[in-house]
């Protein structure tokens, strides 16, 4: 937890809000109802309504547009970035399931000759990986555990985080077993 400093001091109907930084804001009003002026952090005024003693308050911004998170970048060849409605997670689970078994499993892909020899199973073993790259390829260890990883996403961008860490992963232990030998190029 940070450590944080905050005091206020009252001027009549003023109320001046100091930080570390000094006067961060000016408020004008009571219990009930106040306006929140900044004077040295960033945001607009702010209008707050609430009833005393409850808990329960509204607060409008006004002025500034807030800033919003940037949603995560489109994972190469993974769906559409759009929010979810309910019950839409596992569709989309499913789909990433079925996109990255069409890209690593059929075909002349790298995952039909990294399962069938075992050499994920074979590099895990070997102690001179760092704990990093022994995490990243525990993922993907058999098709099952990468499959159990994906299923057990939270979210949309967890869903594609995870799928991208298993193409990562799939393409570290390529390397890898290319490096030893196992692998013809």
């Amino acid at each position: 937890m940070a450590f944080r400093f905050r005091r206020s001091a009252r001027l009549g109907p003023l109320r001046l809000h100091f930080g570390r930084g000094g006067l961060s804001s000016i408020s004008l009003g009571g219990a009930g109802a106040s306006l929140n002026l900044p004077v040295g952090r960033s945001g607009g005024p702010r209008t707050t309504v609430g009833i005393p003693g409850s808990g329960m308050s509204w607060s409008q911004d006004w002025g500034k547009e807030p800033q919003r998170r940037q949603p995560a970048g489109a994972a190469t060849g993974l769906p559409n970035s759009r929010r979810l409605r309910a019950g839409q997670l596992d569709d989309f689970r499913r789909s990433c399931q079925e996109l990255l078994r069409r890209n690593l499993f059929e075909s002349e892909g790298t995952g039909p000759r990294l399962w069938e020899s075992r050499l994920v199973s074979r590099l895990l073993a070997d102690p001179s990986l760092g704990a990093r790259i022994r995490g990243q390829l525990a993922l993907i260890e058999t098709p099952e555990a990468m499959e159990a990883y994906l299923q057990r996403a939270s979210s949309q961008d967890d869903v594609k985080r995870r799928a991208h860490r298993c193409l990562e992963a799939v393409a570290t232990a390529h390397q890898l077993a290319l490096g030893r030998s196992w692998l013809e190029a």
